[in-house]
């Protein structure tokens, strides 16, 4: 049984409405805060954000077909409350923490603890894995909705008419997903170490022969790889030696790949074990499945690359294993030249509320801009003029942008043609042009505060985690804008008490 939030205050318990928070604070909770309270003392907002939070709940099996269904929301024993899993998801993104942190912040920060619903004399505490299987409910589309009604509304605060234009600035940045520096030979160990794992977890079962000396096993490899990791190509001006040192690093790399071809022949072993004699399902042995084939795949490329003295194309490569959907970006920053992680593309207003995200696969900024401003007036139809850099340049969407906007500001890359100079040293240009460089601050403010390394696994994680921070920037902004106005309102009294 879920509820949205308990609507019958308890003894000790504080209304929402009523918690005071000090906007004296320079500290990132207080925004949140107030940006959360705004959201439940708004009736109109709390009705639209509530009716969206309905849809949070857990899926479980489908026992008829296929795939999930959601499970009934008024049956079964009591969970999270949906307003618990905004408030901490928001607090998590906003603060760029970790789970642990979250989960003392619930305990024991007061404030919050009101927020959450809470009395003084209610201890309920929360545990860690609750809260990693509840914070993981929210969906892209909901968060994305939830969006959309928190902007409306701080457009209401800032008194903006309901028909006034939207402008825009686009921009993208890359999102870094939690992985180590790729190489071939460590992207063997670390299939090799999976499947290890994953063979000692059924050997538990089943008792697989040849696993005994596991531990001795991959230390022999880890060995190996260590070697190799020490080894450098000779930068004598004897050939010899040159020649000598390439052999030395020629036959390590070979000995390495053996050991682990050794290992992979023997998983292989207990894989068809496992399946035949004792008929465990295929599906519960993807995991070991997919590792034998990135094993597979390290020991040829490994071969190729130094004993064959082939270049590896770069669509063959894999930059991780636990996190497959890592893209190699070399974007040419001074000091920076390769980012592991997705592009995200953000439409920042001129009032610092992210409009609309996406997570870019394998999509450069050409490829992307007119969907960019669809989107966006699909949300907001009066959004009607955007800026871009040069990246996002193309000849179809220079055409493209100027029959959906009313105002478009992108420059051409490479020389200029006399139309072209007309068009950029226009003074409406070039002061939209200036105004663009804003969005970077908005860039590095979501790095700040938790889009600086996707925190979670997986490609849905990766999507959920970026739209979550999206949400918890824009509700920040709306208790920065919170936050103003109540010291406007403070002063105003002590001016007239003096």
């Amino acid at each position: 049984m879920r509820n949205i939030l308990s609507s019958q205050l308890e003894i000790g318990q504080v209304d929402i409405a009523n918690i005071v928070i000090d906007v004296a604070s320079r500290d990132d909770i207080p925004l949140i805060l107030l940006g959360l309270q705004h959201i439940y003392t708004t009736e109109s907002l709390k009705g639209a954000v509530f009716n969206i939070l309905q849809e949070v709940i857990p899926h479980k099996a489908n026992k008829n077909s296929e795939g999930t269904v959601a499970v009934d929301s008024g049956r079964g024993r009591p969970g999270m409350e949906q307003w618990t899993i905004l408030v901490l998801g928001t607090l998590r993104l906003a603060l760029g923490a970790d789970f642990d942190r979250i989960q003392e912040l619930a305990n024991e920060h007061r404030t919050l603890r009101m927020m959450l619903g809470h009395g003084i004399f209610d201890d309920k505490n929360y545990r860690l894995q609750t809260l990693r299987d509840n914070l993981k409910l929210f969906t892209v589309d909901i968060m994305d909705r939830i969006n959309t009604e928190v902007i409306r509304s701080g457009y209401q605060l800032l008194n903006l008419e309901a028909t006034a234009s939207i402008q825009g600035r686009c921009d993208s940045f890359v999102l870094k997903t939690d992985v180590h520096f790729p190489t071939d030979i460590n992207l063997l160990y670390d299939a090799m170490s999976a499947l290890f794992r994953q063979c000692l977890h059924w050997r538990q079962d089943y008792s697989l022969p040849d696993w005994r000396q596991h531990k001795y096993n991959l230390t022999e490899l880890k060995r190996q790889y260590r070697r190799i990791q020490k080894l450098r190509h000779s930068t004598s001006k004897d050939e010899k030696k040159k020649l000598a040192q390439a052999d030395l690093i020629c036959k390590a790399h070979q000995t390495y790949i053996y050991l682990a071809q050794k290992y992979l022949n023997r998983v292989t072993q207990s894989y068809e074990l496992l399946i035949g004699k004792y008929k465990v399902p295929k599906a519960l042995l993807l995991d070991m499945q997919t590792f034998l084939q990135h094993g597979d795949r390290q020991v040829d490329q490994i071969r190729r690359r130094v004993i064959e003295g082939e270049t590896i194309p770069h669509d063959e490569k894999v930059f991780s294993l636990f996190q497959p959907h890592t893209e190699w970006i070399s974007k040419g920053k001074a000091g920076v030249p390769v980012e592991l992680g997705i592009r995200v593309c953000i439409m920042e207003d001129y009032h610092g509320f992210i409009l609309h995200h996406k997570v870019m696969q394998k999509e450069t900024d050409d490829k992307i801009a007119i969907e960019m401003v669809k989107m966006t007036q699909a949300k907001f139809p009066e959004f009607n003029a955007c800026s871009f850099d040069k990246g996002f340049h193309s000849k179809s969407n220079q055409s493209g942008l100027k029959e959906i906007l009313d105002e478009v500001t992108l420059p051409k890359k490479g020389k200029l043609s006399i139309k072209d100079q007309e068009r950029e040293y226009a003074e409406e240009f070039k002061q939209a042009k200036k105004k663009h460089s804003a969005v970077e601050s908005a860039i590095n403010a979501l790095q700040v505060h938790g889009l600086s390394q996707c925190r979670d696994h997986g490609i849905d994680g990766f999507e959920r985690y970026t739209a979550l921070a999206i949400l918890s920037r824009n509700i920040q902004k709306l208790g920065s804008i919170k936050r103003d106005m109540e010291r406007q309102r403070l002063a105003e009294e002590k001016k007239q008490a003096a």
